[in-house]
């Protein structure tokens, strides 16, 4: 099965980019009927035929269409500070969205140690891995954003930040239930500081401890985000 992202489409009908036309055409070898599956990103799954096989603009008829094609029953928003090694930081987000994650924002604390991105590059590697694991939702990445902005943030369901220093028995699942919706912190390698960690507290995020074991930034996110879908699976 093969997936195209088409965030722009409307109605019946699209035209591929010229670059996703000679993927298609090319590289992939699809003809005339072929059929290949199509999402906006957004819920939209479509199933569509190939009915004009040019390797510049491919033409697709849309067969069927589905909304909210597997919407989970809940939202997870995750904070969490880039890494120095922007690969890492670009295998989180990979993971994250192959788990199931919908909003991403970057976060600029005080420890740490990245504070530019390209959200650009970054958007490629959320829609390669939505594409790669036939997802119907692209998850939204934020500009980098100041931590005191992150934790003002208006939101309704359940707020955590992650950090070492956290009693081990504060685990997640003693707070959040099965449709919850959840936002996470999660602080660069040198951690959250005192005040941060406080100025959290008041904003009535709760405290909590991923592991046992002393994890790196992206493999904590990671296993932040793998934590919620499974007690939403239990």
């Amino acid at each position: 099965m093969h997936l195209f992202y088409t965030p722009d489409i409307i109605g019946n009908a699209y035209q591929l980019t010229e670059e996703e036309s000679r993927h298609a055409i090319k590289v992939l070898r699809l003809n005339l009927g072929s059929l290949i599956m199509l999402t906006d990103g957004k819920g939209r799954w479509m199933q569509g035929e190939i009915v004009d096989n040019h390797p510049k603009r491919c033409l697709i008829s849309i067969i069927k269409s589905e909304e909210n094609y597997q919407s989970r029953a809940y939202k997870l928003q995750v904070a969490v500070a880039p890494t120095k090694n922007i690969s890492r930081f670009e295998w989180f987000l990979e993971k994250a969205t192959e788990i199931g994650i919908d909003k991403i924002f970057p976060i600029l604390s005080e420890h740490s140690e990245r504070k530019v991105i390209k959200n650009s590059r970054l958007e490629k590697v959320i829609t390669a891995a939505m594409k790669q694991s036939l997802k119907a939702w692209h998850p939204v990445l934020e500009p980098i954003t100041r931590f005191e902005e992150i934790i003002a943030i208006p939101f309704s369901g359940r707020k955590f930040i992650a950090y070492c220093e956290a009693p081990l028995q504060e685990r997640m699942e003693k707070y959040l239930k099965a449709g919850q919706d959840a936002f996470i912190l999660i602080g660069p390698e040198g951690g959250f500081s005192l005040e941060e960690i406080n100025m959290a507290k008041e904003k009535e995020f709760k405290p909590i401890s991923i592991s046992s074991s002393r994890l790196r930034t992206e493999t904590a996110a990671m296993v932040a985000c793998h934590s919620v879908a499974f007690i939403n699976q239990s």
